[in-house]
């Protein structure tokens, strides 16, 4: 099934007084729309009902099968294919699509949804979705700012939802020096009321740190397990399932996440590239002084983020 769209220039939305939100008591039960209803769009749906900020659950997606699950399981009241349909009267959107779509999505949203609405995301990078914005969203569009919660797993679906996804991770929050400072503290306390800590950073910070921390440790899994042998597979213990766990995630979503960060991944490459040339030159050189200080080094850093 396709997703259902509005022809050109149907672009308009019901208008109606911005809200401005001050406290967590303060926040008001609201309509929530959630545009691919996965592991983190449908635990996205599961804390909010289940820790007060939304009322009502729609979800958006393609799999029908995905969606009902998603129904039962009690992430979402209700689900359609249709971007406009859901978003027509929510107060708030949380676009989980992969990366090189969520731009596409967040102005089809805007282009339905009441101007009161905030929209914010779940994306691993942030300069290619800010970057096919930019101009798209003027003052009488809703208000969008970027979220990348770094939670999940390398398993898909709403099956594997969980109302607990969030509880003391971290959420990255990427605002403009533009963006409305009540509309970002209202995203922030939107994250807040579903057990997440956050964090303000530019986007090219967000992206820049993401590559090392996150998108290359998926590169170097996947590269691990691509040169073991399947015959070898029986020889493997706890380091090695350890080490390629998050290679088992969906092939087509990562590609768009290096593609989209190809910048900032080919720093972190070269970085790590000279570090593992550093190590080949200690073992030709049979120097174990040498190879102690490199592993140490790394213990060093893997120490400080403790368990």
């Amino acid at each position: 099934m396709k997703w259902r769209r509005e022809p050109p220039g149907r672009c308009a939305h019901p208008t109606r007084p911005r809200v401005v939100f001050h406290t967590i008591t303060g926040m008001k039960h609201s309509r929530l729309a959630i545009i691919g209803v996965g592991l983190i769009g449908g635990s996205v749906g599961l804390a909010a009902k289940r820790r007060g900020p939304a009322t009502h659950v729609v979800g958006v997606g393609r799999d029908e099968r995905n969606l009902a699950r998603a129904l039962q399981l009690g992430a979402i009241d209700a689900h359609t294919n249709s971007i406009a349909e859901a978003v027509a009267d929510s107060d708030f959107i949380v676009v989980c699509t992969p990366v090189d779509r969520v731009a596409i999505d967040v102005l089809e949203a805007a282009c339905h949804a009441p101007t009161s609405a905030l929209i914010t995301d779940v994306g691993s990078t942030k300069g290619n979705i800010l970057a096919a914005l930019r101009g798209k969203l003027g003052k009488n569009r809703p208000r969008f700012i970027g979220s990348h919660p770094l939670a999940g797993s390398e398993k898909r679906g709403a099956a594997h939802a969980n109302a607990e996804l969030f509880d003391g991770k971290l959420v990255i929050v990427t605002p403009e020096s533009d963006t409305d400072p009540e509309a970002t503290a209202f995203i922030e306390l939107f994250w807040a009321t579903l057990g997440a800590r956050t964090l303000r950073m530019t986007a090219q910070s967000h992206d820049e740190a993401l590559a090392i921390t996150s998108h290359l440790p998926h590169a170097v899994a996947s590269a691990m397990a691509g040169i073991t042998p399947e015959g070898w597979l029986m020889l493997t213990a706890g380091g090695f399932r350890d080490t390629t766990r998050v290679a088992g995630g969906d092939a087509e979503l990562w590609a768009a996440i290096f593609r989209a960060n190809r910048t900032a991944m080919l720093a972190g490459l070269a970085r790590f590239q000279q570090r593992w040339t550093q190590l080949g030159a200690l073992l030709t050189a049979d120097d174990q002084t040498g190879l102690v200080q490199w592993l140490q080094d790394g213990k060093r850093i893997r120490d400080a983020l403790g368990s």
